[in-house]
């Protein structure tokens, strides 16, 4: 077992990733309503010896967080509407890469929302890979990635097989991730 591993067993938290090691993938990682989301997260992906990048608000970047947030694969997103669209970069960034993995977080925000973005459907759709779906579940203190989602193209109902998915986590602050509609 690696320190992630030790790390999050030390705390007891269990990870339950079960999907294949894809070369480029979209994780799609709900609900989040933390900052302790993405550390768990990390912790739990670099546990089972994978890693992947993930986006993060452009103002997270200030010296010397810039730098850390990058070595571990951040990718700054700047506010909307600001250097073109986010999506057509991402999807770029995996047409160049052979090997790319990003974690995104649908809500796009730690408060409360029922709108989901559909920017990462959108992101693996045009760019032809699988989306892992990935759940922290605090009161079990479990994280997974059980779930192998290919994206049809068709938004609406892909994000509504999506949600039906993940809709059995519980949030870290549940009054921030509301019950999920069908």
């Amino acid at each position: 077992m690696n320190l992630a591993g030790l790390i999050l067993r030390a705390a007891g938290w269990h990870v339950n990733i079960t999907v294949p090691p894809y070369p480029r993938s979209v994780i799609c990682v709900a609900p989040h309503t933390s900052n302790w989301d993405f550390v768990l997260g990390k912790l739990a992906y670099a546990s089972v010896g994978r890693k992947a990048g993930f986006l993060m608000k452009e103002s997270w970047f200030f010296f010397p967080l810039g730098y850390f947030f990058r070595a571990m694969g951040g990718i700054p997103v700047p506010r909307k509407g600001k250097n073109g669209s986010l999506v057509n970069l991402m999807v770029e960034k995996f047409k160049a890469s052979k090997s790319l993995s990003i974690a995104i977080t649908p809500e796009g925000t730690r408060k409360i929302t029922k709108d989901w973005h559909t920017g990462f459907l959108q992101v693996a759709w045009q760019a032809g890979v699988p989306i892992l779906l990935g759940a922290i579940d605090f009161p079990s203190k479990t994280i997974s990635i059980e779930h192998t989602f290919i994206p049809t193209g068709d938004t609406d109902n892909d994000m509504r097989e999506i949600k039906n998915i993940t809709a059995g986590s519980a949030a870290s602050i549940p009054t921030n991730f509301p019950p999920i509609d069908s």
